[in-house]
């Protein structure tokens, strides 16, 4: 682990290494992360380092324990397949529902994501990749005008209902792939074709179930 340079606050860059580090892999489930360690390998004292660490485990990246060093969380496979069907149903049907909303300014927001996607794929920056998916799923969910479905896709984008995708370390192997998908739904939703754009998105949300189960099935093989 790299030392701290004083360039943003210290608790952001402690956040930045060690999320960086669950979300390639390097970090496994269940890992120790002793605070005197962590701390004294990224130059740093235990206060930055804790809000690093209270921030990880809102996102549902880590777990706290008391008397112990917090841990790398881990996931069940059955929850995490309930959490892609449902986040699966709330996508299709929310590009159904943008679909007539979609115009010239908001094609040329997604183009931006897509273009910083292929950008940290570039840079083996999978952090920042992982960030920009969710984004690009937010950003279809700020056209829905159901606030309360707004609500509910952000729930499923962020903090713990998506935690288990960076867990799985499937980012690395998958990016390139879902930049591809997300290019494909772009290009559907600039021809205005409905059916083409939920289909799309339907094959992605399949892909992703799937990258997941290649995953968690050599896992279980090992």
């Amino acid at each position: 682990m790299r030392v701290i340079r004083p360039t943003e606050t210290l608790a952001d860059q402690a956040y930045n290494l060690l999320k960086e580090a669950i979300t390639t892999g390097k970090l496994k489930a269940g890992e120790s992360l002793p605070e005197e360690r962590l701390a004294k390998e990224m130059g740093i004292s235990r206060t930055p380092l804790r809000d690093a660490l209270n921030r990880l485990d809102v996102e549902g990246l880590i777990q706290h324990q008391t008397g112990k060093p917090a841990v790398v969380e881990g996931f069940t496979k059955e929850d995490s397949l309930n959490y892609m069907e449902l986040r699966s149903i709330l996508e299709v049907k929310n590009i159904e529902k943008i679909i007539s909303k979609v115009d010239e300014p908001f094609i040329k927001v997604l183009k931006e994501n897509l273009k910083e996607q292929l950008a940290a794929i570039k840079e083996d920056n999978y952090k920042t990749f992982i960030e920009l998916d969710r984004d690009f799923h937010l950003l279809l969910a700020q056209l829905n005008q159901n606030s309360e479905f707004r609500k509910t896709l952000h729930r499923m984008n962020t903090g713990v209902n998506r935690a288990f995708l960076i867990l799985s370390s499937t980012v690395v192997q998958s990016a390139e792939e879902a930049y591809q998908e997300h290019e494909e739904i772009v290009d559907a939703l600039v021809e205005k074709d409905v059916i083409l754009a939920r289909n799309k998105m339907i094959v992605h949300m399949n892909n992703i179930e799937k990258r997941f189960l290649n995953y968690y099935n050599k896992s279980e093989n090992k």
